[in-house]
């Protein structure tokens, strides 16, 4: 049987017009936004389709604005994975899919996310970088050897790792990584995550966590944290607790719904990045993209033919 994998993006996908075409062509993803804005008490539509840019990029706006765009596209979409999985923020948006979240909580869960994350560190002292043409293992053992916090914290694809950490500790790290062969990319965003200095961000979010009513998955899950499934409430409950201060791991949790059946993925939200990387994982996957009402056909195309072959 051929399975299908609904994945969603995380923070950087974001892009002001997203989800408008959606928003204006169809009930259900129109509901979508404006029970993100009744959640919230603001006009979170207005910044997504109108930005500005600057506020749009704000963590605390960022991370609700993409989780509703991606459940917005979802919902037009209107077909069910048999498994899925996000990168970062989006597997808030993958449990949302799942059941395991109603939409509500989920969004006022990654406001304050967002928040936390972004005050754990003061601007300016932390720092992210996407290391290219290097192995996972070459990239540990020298930010190991360096001085001060700098970790990978994104196992991307092959090739593709990103580190996070003190400012200082990230740029350390730099010239040894250029000397092993890499490229070193600076990342635009305003805090290390997925670091362990996201540890103050974990520990105020867990309280929300705890406290939401969460479901069994419908369908399972792969987490960021483990790269395996969860099939449970207090499972996946404890993967989101814990993915805030530690890596995530999409190239592995990638492989294994690969093995796990998984013949065809349909990325769901502005931007083609996981497309990407999952190319970069598995160069025969097939792979289609969600951004807005011009792609559902051809997507419902792909899954009509996966679901046949099953």
């Amino acid at each position: 049987m051929t399975k299908i994998a609904f994945v969603f993006p995380g923070q950087g996908a974001q892009k002001v017009g997203m989800g408008k075409t959606a928003h204006d062509a169809f009930d259900a993803s129109r509901d979508i936004f404006r029970a993100a804005d009744d959640a919230l008490g603001e006009d979170l539509s207005r910044l997504c389709f109108e930005g500005p840019d600057e506020a749009l990029r704000l963590t605390a706006n960022t991370q609700p604005a993409l989780l509703t765009t991606s459940i917005a596209l979802l919902a037009a979409l209107d077909e069910k994975p048999d498994v899925t999985a996000g990168h970062s923020l989006g597997e808030y948006s993958a449990h949302v899919c799942a059941g395991t979240l109603g939409f509500d909580d989920a969004v006022r869960i990654v406001r304050a996310r967002g928040r936390y994350m972004q005050e754990a560190v003061p601007v300016d002292e932390g720092a992210m970088a996407a290391v290219m043409g290097l192995g996972a293992d070459v990239v540990e053992e020298i930010c190991a050897a360096t001085d001060g916090i700098v970790e990978p914290v994104n196992y991307n694809c092959p090739g593709q790792v990103v580190i996070a950490g003190s400012a200082r500790a990230v740029a350390a790290a730099g010239p040894a990584l250029v000397a092993a062969g890499g490229k070193v990319i600076p990342l635009p965003v305003s805090a290390p995550f997925h670091s362990s200095l996201m540890r103050p961000a974990e520990e105020r979010l867990e309280p929300h966590l705890r406290d939401t009513r969460m479901a069994d998955p419908a369908v399972p899950v792969f987490v960021n944290v483990d790269a395996t499934s969860v099939q449970t409430a207090d499972a996946a409950r404890t993967a989101l607790i814990r993915q805030v201060s530690r890596p995530v791991r999409w190239q592995a949790s990638v492989e294994r719904m690969i093995a796990d059946g998984v013949g065809l993925f349909v990325e769901i939200g502005p931007g083609r990045v996981l497309t990407g990387l999952i190319g970069r994982v598995a160069r025969d996957s097939r792979r289609v993209n969600v951004q807005g009402p011009e792609d559902l056909e051809s997507a419902r195309a792909a899954i009509a033919s996966a679901r046949a072959e099953g």
